[in-house]
């Protein structure tokens, strides 16, 4: 029976944190993520596709606000969109060439996809979700006194450890749901809910965005129940999940059970703005009644879906 994959890819899959983000850059890390990819259909597998887009959406908003004297600066919802368009052309292009000179043929197609949030979410009050580029200490202390921005550290140590942050709230529903999951029943590649999706609320009985962003590993884990996803692969830059990271005592894990994962989310291992929501998200799948997740280098996807990389989450026995 074919495995139906929920592949979750983080920025690295298209922007290294070194890169200044040009489309030859961009388009250079995408092919190389596309091999990986190639090679998981190849080994039998069928492909939903999910991406992030955080450095994306946070340079389109600094091109924004600086050219707002000569060019009407756009809300955050639709600079969603628009990254959602750009990452998913180049995803979905480079899978068509790669498919072709394989000699598979399989439609690869790219939903443009809102999620629902709640309009009361508390994480609109409170900013978490790190967009744009990372700062150092100064920069990011000039940046917020000038800019007005909420800016936060992300990673431990020092060095270019700070980001900008904006509301994140919890994802409810995949509208396109039914329109992508007929889309994966007819055998089709869908890159859909790219950086976790539009955020809009819905309000007398119609749907409105936001200024917010989705955090993409909870926005997949819901789109991972709309197409009924066997395994959650979310592929990032980080080799194994780890407990007290950043500490002299931190423990990679190559595995630990549902059970395990709630007790060391619970406690506070993982950051809220990094490792944790992907955890959470693995967390949820498995209560749904996903068969497995998997969080591993984004270089090692075929090596983590066979089970020699990354962390497995699992129910257990």
């Amino acid at each position: 029976m074919t495995k139906r994959v929920l592949v979750a890819l983080g920025g690295n899959a298209i922007k290294k944190a070194d890169e200044i983000g040009t489309a030859e850059e961009q388009l250079r890390n995408v092919r190389k993520t596309c091999k990986n990819l190639i090679q998981l259909v190849k080994m039998g597998y069928q492909l939903i596709i999910t991406h992030g887009n955080g450095p994306q959406v946070g340079n389109l908003m600094i091109q924004q606000e600086e050219a707002e004297d000569r060019v009407p600066p756009q809300p955050l919802d639709i600079l969603g969109a628009m990254t959602q368009g750009q990452i998913g052309y180049m995803l979905q292009q480079t899978l068509q060439n790669m498919l072709r000179a394989e000699g598979i043929g399989k439609p690869v197609v790219t939903v443009v996809t809102q999620v629902l949030v709640d309009k009361n979410d508390p994480a609109f009050n409170n900013p978490t979700k790190p967009v744009g580029p990372f700062y150092n200490k100064d920069e990011a202390e000039k940046i917020a006194r000038n800019k007005g921005y909420i800016i936060k550290k992300i990673k431990p140590g020092e060095g270019r450890v700070y980001r900008r942050v904006v509301p994140s709230p919890d994802p409810i529903k995949v509208i396109e749901g039914d329109a992508i999951r007929a889309m994966v029943e007819e055998g089709m590649i869908v890159i859909a809910t790219g950086g976790g999706g539009i955020p809009v609320v819905e309000e007398h009985g119609e749907l409105k965005g936001v200024e917010a962003v989705i955090d993409k590993d909870l926005a997949s884990e819901k789109l991972a129940e709309v197409v009924k996803a066997d395994i959650l692969l979310i592929l990032t830059d980080i080799d194994k999940v780890r407990l007290n990271y950043g500490k002299p005592n931190e423990k990679p894990l190559d595995k630990m059970t549902l059970e395990e994962a709630k007790k060391y989310y619970s406690e506070g291992h993982f950051l809220p703005g990094s490792m944790g929501p992907k955890v959470l998200a693995c967390i949820r799948f498995l209560e749904w009644g996903g068969e497995k997740a998997i969080i591993a280098d984004l270089e090692r996807a075929v090596e983590a879906i066979k089970g020699e990389a990354g962390t497995l989450i699992y129910r257990g026995s």
